[in-house]
Parts: C-alpha cells; sequence; structure tokens
C-alpha cells in the first residue's frame, strides 16, 4: 500500500474533506445548524432587558408594567431556547449518524481492497482504530463540537451587540480578553499531535489484546498463559495511562490560563465600569446588562478548550480516515486489464523471483510449465517457498521479477476478479464465517438445494449434515468453531466444488487432521481434483504418488522435478531422501 506524506490538514480542509459525506444529508445538516443560531442569539435578550429593569426598578425605585412582563419573558426565552436546542440536537445526531455509517461502509468497501501485504503489516487492534474508531471520533467529534462552536458563535455575536450598546469603552476590553483567550487554543494541535499517535497506538495493541485473549483462549489455557497475558495487557493500560497524563498535562493547562484570562477581563470591566458609572459616562442598568453579557460570553469560553480539543482530534481522524481512502492497494488491474473467458490451456512460470521483505528471496528464479488437465504436487521442506508459488498464481502478492503467464498472458494483464474466479483454493487452515452450514458452502452466490447437495455430497458431508437437526441450517459458530478440524476442511472443499472453478489448488489440505479424518478429506479431495488442473501442495509425500508432476522445491528454488517414480529412481535426490524419511518415520 502506498502513502503520501501530507502536512497536518486544517478544520477547513477537514470540512471540505467531509462534504461529499455531507452533502446526501445537506439540507438536514444545514437545518440542525440554523437551529442552534437562535440558542445562541437570545443569551444577549436576556441581557439586554437587565438595564431597563435596572434602570427603573433597582435604581429608579419604579415599576411599571412593561417591566412586570420581563420575567415571563426570560421564561419563554428559556422556553423556546430549549425547544430549539433538542430539535438542533436530535437532528445533528441523525444526521451525524448516518454520515459515520456512510463513512464505515466506504472504508469497510476499501478494507477489502487491500492485499495481502497490507495484512502482513496490521494487526487486529490497528484495523479496529483506523476503520472504525476513526470514523466514529471524525463524525461525533466533528458534527457535535460544530454544534457547540455555532452555538457560541452566535451568542458571541449577540452578545457583543449588547456590550457595544451598553458601553464601546468596556467592549474594546472584552475585545483584548477574548484574543488573549484564543491564542493558547491555536496551540492545541502542537502540543497532542505527537501523544495522540501514540495513544492510538496504544489503544490498537490493548484492542489487540482482548482479540488474543478471545482467539487465542484454549493455547493460554493450556500453557498457562495467564499470568503472560495479564503482565502484557498490564504493561499497555500502564501506557496508555501514561498517555493520558501526557496529554491531560498538554491541555489541561489550557482551562485554568482561559479561566484566568477570564478573570483578569471580568476584573478590569468591573473596575473601569466601576468609573465610568461615577462619570456618568453609562447608567447602572447599562453596566449590569454589559456584565450580564459580559458573563454569558466567558462562562462558554472556558469550556472553549475541551471544546476545541474535540475539534482538533476529530480533524486529525478525519486526517487519518482519508489517509486510508486515498491509499491504494499495490495488487489492482493493470490499465486494459482483460477478462479471462477461455478455458485455461497452461500455465507457465517464466524466471519468477519473490521477496516479501525486497532482502532475502522466497522465490528465486523460478521456471516451470502446468499443462491444463493435470495434476501437479509441490513438496519440499518447510519455508522452502511453495506456499509462495501458489499465492503468487492467485495474486495475493505480485512478483518481483519475472512473469507468470496463462496461455500466453501475463497475470497482471487480467481482470483480477476474473483470475480468481477460475481458481479455488482448499488452505490448511480455511476460515469459515460466523453462519450456517449453507451460507459457508455458498458464500453468498445463488445456488440452488439441488446444487448445494451436490457439493455437500461430493465433499463427503452428506452423513455428517444428515444427523444434524438443522441440517444445513446448521449454526457452526465464529471460525466455525462448533465443527472438528476435518468437517470445516470438508466445507471449504464444498465451497470449492459449488464455485466449480478450472484450477484448484490444495494448500496441505490434509496436514493438520488425524488419520481417520484425513481419510475422509482425501476422498473429497479426489473427487475435487477430477477433470481440473490441481496444483497440491503436501506435506505427506503418500498424497502426491500419482501426481502427474512432482516439483521439489527447496530454499526458494526447484531442486527437481519429475513424476513419484522418476524421481525415486534418482540417485541422491532431494525428494528420494525425504521420501526414506517419511517411510523410516511410518514404519518407526
Amino acid at each position: 500500500m502506498r502513502r503520501n506524506k501530507k502536512k497536518p490538514i486544517s478544520v477547513a480542509t477537514a470540512y471540505r474533506k467531509m462534504y461529499p459525506f455531507v452533502k446526501p444529508y445537506l439540507f438536514r445538516a444545514v437545518v440542525a445548524m440554523l437551529a442552534t443560531i437562535p440558542v445562541g442569539a437570545m443569551d444577549a435578550g436576556i441581557a439586554y432587558l437587565l438595564r431597563p429593569f435596572t434602570d427603573t426598578v433597582l435604581v429608579e425605585k419604579s415599576l411599571d408594567t412593561t417591566l412586570t412582563l420581563i420575567p415571563i419573558i426570560i421564561v419563554l426565552v428559556g422556553l423556546t431556547q430549549g425547544a430549539f436546542n433538542y430539535f438542533s440536537t436530535y437532528m445533528n445526531a441523525w444526521v451525524g449518524a448516518k454520515i459515520t455509517n456512510d463513512l464505515k461502509m466506504k472504508l469497510y468497501d476499501k478494507l477489502l481492497s487491500f492485499d495481502a501485504v497490507f495484512y502482513d503489516k496490521k494487526n487486529s487492534g490497528d484495523i479496529q482504530f483506523r476503520f472504525h474508531n476513526d470514523a466514529d471520533l471524525a463524525c461525533s467529534g466533528l458534527i457535535g463540537n460544530v454544534k457547540t462552536l455555532i452555538t457560541r458563535v452566535f451568542s458571541t455575536i449577540a452578545l457583543f451587540g449588547v456590550m457595544f450598546y451598553n458601553s464601546w469603552q468596556l467592549s474594546i476590553i472584552a475585545i483584548f480578553i477574548v484574543v488573549g483567550v484564543m491564542y493558547p487554543l491555536s496551540t492545541l494541535r502542537k502540543r497532542i499531535n505527537s501523544i495522540m499517535s501514540k495513544s492510538i497506538a496504544s489503544m490498537s495493541a490493548l484492542v489487540k489484546h482482548y482479540n488474543e485473549a478471545f482467539f487465542g483462549s484454549k493455547v493460554i489455557g493450556a500453557y498457562n498463559l495467564r499470568k503472560r497475558q495479564n503482565k502484557i495487557f498490564r504493561d499497555t493500560t500502564n501506557n496508555i495511562f501514561q498517555m493520558r497524563m501526557k496529554m491531560t498535562q498538554r491541555t489541561g493547562i489550557l482551562t485554568p490560563t482561559i479561566q484566568t484570562i477570564a478573570s483578569i477581563g471580568i476584573a478590569a470591566v468591573i473596575w473601569y465600569g466601576s468609573y465610568l458609572i461615577m462619570q456618568g459616562t453609562i447608567t447602572s442598568g447599562a453596566f449590569v446588562s454589559f456584565l450580564a453579557s459580559l458573563m454569558m460570553l466567558y462562562t462558554p469560553l472556558k469550556g472553549m478548550g475541551n471544546t476545541y480539543s474535540g475539534v482538533v482530534m476529530a480533524v486529525m481522524a478525519i486526517e487519518r480516515v482519508f489517509e486510508m481512502l486515498s491509499s491504494e492497494p499495490t495488487i489492482k488491474n493493470r490499465e486494459g486489464a482483460k477478462e479471462l473467458n477461455e478455458a485455461i490451456k497452461s500455465i507457465e512460470y517464466k524466471e519468477v523471483s519473490f521477496s516479501y521483505d525486497g532482502k532475502r528471496k522466497a522465490l528465486d528464479n523460478i521456471s516451470v510449465k502446468i499443462d491444463a488437465g493435470t495434476t501437479v504436487a509441490l513438496v519440499g521442506n518447510s519455508g522452502g517457498g511453495k506456499t509462495t508459488f501458489v499465492s503468487l498464481l492467485a495474486r495475493f502478492y505480485d512478483v518481483t521479477s519475472g512473469k507468470i503467464l496463462i496461455d500466453g498472458v501475463d497475470i497482471r494483464d487480467i481482470d483480477l476478479t476474473s483470475l480468481r474466479d477460475h481458481i479455488s483454493i482448499v488452505f490448511q487452515d480455511n476460515y469459515l464465517f460466523d453462519g450456517t452450514i449453507r451460507e459457508n458452502v455458498t458464500l453468498g452466490n445463488e445456488a440452488s438445494d439441488e446444487e448445494v447437495m451436490k457439493a455437500v455430497k461430493s465433499a463427503c458431508l452428506e452423513e455428517f449434515i444428515a444427523e444434524l437437526k438443522e441440517g444445513l441450517n446448521t449454526k457452526i459458530g465464529e471460525r466455525g468453531v462448533l465443527l472438528s478440524g476435518g468437517q470445516k476442511q470438508r466445507v471449504a472443499i464444498a465451497r470449492a466444488f459449488l464455485k466449480n472453478s478450472q484450477l484448484v489448488i490444495l494448500d496441505e489440505a490434509t496436514s493438520a487432521l488425524d488419520n481417520e479424518s484425513e481419510a475422509v478429506v482425501r476422498q473429497a479431495i479426489s473427487n475435487l481434483m477430477k477433470n481440473r488442473t490441481v496444483i497440491v501442495i503436501a506435506h505427506r509425500l503418500s498424497t502426491v504418488q500419482n501426481a502427474d508432476k512432482i516439483i521439489v522445491v527447496n530454499r526458494g528454488k526447484i531442486a527437481e522435478i519429475g513424476t513419484h517414480k522418476e524421481l525415486l529412481a534418482q540417485e541422491k535426490s532431494v525428494y528420494s531422501a525425504l521420501y526414506q524419511s517419511q517411510f523410516k518415520e511410518k514404519t518407526a
């Protein structure tokens, strides 16, 4: 996966990037934002009413009918603010949830497009945070805090209007204080940028530990790893604690700083306002109205640190989200890629080399041709390059050098979906999805009951399914935990039968099974291999004696090629040594 290095994005850029996701709900979003305007603006109305009330009632000791309505008006203003606030909150929540869902669907689609290289470098915690948590933070943080900011912006504008109406001299002091409050906020992103990256890494590790506890529970129990796992988990949580404390150290100072600046401002206004009253420049009512406006203005300003922190974190999450969305998988179609429509006649590896890390070669200058309708076996010591050999054919990775040709066409010039439509793979450890046996056999493809049962019968699953109360509709649990190893393999084989591809790859499909399970699975595999081109990776050489061609792969190179008899007949052949070693083990 390629990434472009970018400078940190601004709030405006973050909104611009999010606009395509907001656009479908733009009307509701605008209505929600407009509803916040009166919530903020009505604050000024209450402050404005204090001027005539103070001058007439408190100073002149007079009361007319109009002034008696002021308490009622204040109550009505509060009710109106509450109604608008509820409506705005509901609409914002609706829009935010919709945008979050759309963003997560886009991210999930991107996640599925990545190749094996991407997953080799990531763990489950990274995936959880980059594709789920960041989407939540990007949307909820931005939408929720924007509502707060808009409310406070219009509240500030209205309150400044009242303040200037009452005293332009005191308003100048208020402006200086607001500027002083905003300055420390402008440095916030620099303060938290590095810590946020480290915190995300630690939180990702925490999620990974939970996943390991779930999927590795039997190993943890069998090897008494509880203390070990507890220590690892404790170290991670302590690291998260330290990151949070550093975050608090760098952001926590903002609120007291803002409170101090605001307190200085209020003190200055009271001191200078008292002087103006004594000089007769302003009335007591004007001063009370101004002071009330200032208090209403400074109260939300004191909480601006937390609000702005939320906006900055949301912007950083948006940056990470769009970094991921703009990333491209390394395995993708070339321009003008062709569909693979005709039957495959031959597969050829032509001087193929491959390296996972760019240093050590997993395959080194491999050249071999596989004819259609033949069975080819790959054997050799563990780590020799057998799985890499077939992974390149399915384009889980691309060759470092050389070519893999199907009927003379480089597989990189063949449409990727079309290529994989022609390949069925049965792995050593096949992944089964949480659901029913039927769902795991069909994998979402439309198939009649007759077709499904035919695949089940060919995979030697018919007798097992007949014993189940729910039959094909039996739930098998996450990763197929309710099935035995042999049953899992036969479900995978039934899946391959139903796909009915020309080319079948068997990646050590029986190596993890006991003898009884292996016998049933081998019969299912034998059924699957009929009239197809088959590439078998085998550890047990007894399973490949009838292969049309056996390729011995050793340390990334082809050591020998031939039939079982031809390779045994060669003096000091690698295959003969492997065969004799396994024969002695079996005899012993």
